[in-house]
């Protein structure tokens, strides 16, 4: 077998990764933060943090919690607003060679919309994660993504001013995700990211309070992964277009199951938290094991798990 020749390029869209190795929105700042860690520029890609249209303080403090095998985040979307980004960030970023995409986030659909319509605007990034997981203030504070009709309310209004590859993520928090992923692909969604956190939360028994100022949070880590991998399974059953698989990927293995559960990628979350060079080893482990197992091409994994 030439080891030389070994295929690690996937696409979303018409977008193509070097590998199947990114790193997830919100555990990764903007990209700079880690450069004394790794090589930016070989991995498939990064999600720069949750952007919103307007600055936001986000939650009260304490909004992070350790659980057992996983983490608990209320951060609530903090960040300077997409102005800021395109202006100040922006400019450090634009000559990464990855596929950068840029976590959108909102209160209404309007906020979506006119957030994308600047991101649309920057030649070097090639794509956004749009977050339907966010509260829609008109509907009573429901997430986005946990109806049909308001994911494919979001999701069409932001399809007709975002020209790039739009991947759509989605909340774990409903009853049927595959119906959901359904509804966002029809309306024009490139892609498909998914897990995001489960609804959790944490007591502090000496003082009979929750963990979190905002009582309940955003479960991740090792915890979630099986939850992770039956939906990234359940959605590769009913949609034709990509999937970005998260959910407590710590290594190759973790990210090896969830291409075989269907994922062409695969995002990086809370494992940069405990290893800022986590991304790297997950890189050389995927090569090394389809040395092992003479793969010559990556996408041959792609749903490629045995029935029993």
């Amino acid at each position: 077998m030439n080891t030389s020749k070994l295929k690690l390029a996937v696409k979303i869209g018409n977008l193509e990764f070097k590998n199947p190795v990114m790193t997830a929105s919100g555990t990764f700042g903007y990209g700079p933060e880690f450069e004394d860690f790794i090589d930016i520029n070989r991995l498939g890609g990064i999600v720069v943090k949750g952007t919103t249209l307007n600055a936001r303080e986000g939650n009260n403090y304490p909004r992070m919690a350790e659980t057992p095998s996983g983490m608990l985040n209320a951060v609530g979307l903090q960040n300077k607003g997409v102005d800021v980004f395109c202006n100040e960030i922006y400019p450090r970023i634009q000559d990464y060679k990855t596929n950068i995409f840029v976590n959108v986030s909102g209160s209404t659909v309007e906020e979506y919309v006119k957030t994308a319509e600047r991101i649309n605007e920057l030649e070097h990034i090639p794509g956004i994660e749009l977050n339907i997981s966010c509260p829609n203030v008109k509907e009573g504070g429901m997430a986005f993504g946990t109806s049909c009709p308001s994911a494919v309310a979001v999701t069409h209004a932001v399809r007709q001013v975002y020209k790039k590859t739009m991947v759509v993520k989605l909340s774990p928090n409903v009853t049927n995700i595959a119906d959901i992923a359904k509804a966002v692909e029809a309306v024009g969604a490139d892609g498909i990211s998914l897990i995001n956190t489960l609804l959790a939360m944490a007591i502090n028994a000496e003082t009979r309070r929750a963990v979190l100022s905002t009582t309940t949070g955003g479960l991740s880590g090792p915890a979630i992964k099986p939850i992770a991998l039956r939906m990234v399974w359940q959605v590769a059953q009913a949609v034709k277009i990509p999937i970005m698989g998260m959910g407590g990927i710590m290594n190759s293995t973790d990210a090896i199951e969830f291409m075989l559960a269907g994922a062409t990628a695969i995002q990086i979350g809370t494992a940069n938290f405990i290893d800022p060079s986590v991304s790297m080893k997950v890189i050389d482990g995927i090569e090394d094991y389809m040395k092992r197992h003479h793969i010559q091409d990556i996408n041959s994994l792609i749903g490629g798990m045995l029935q029993q």
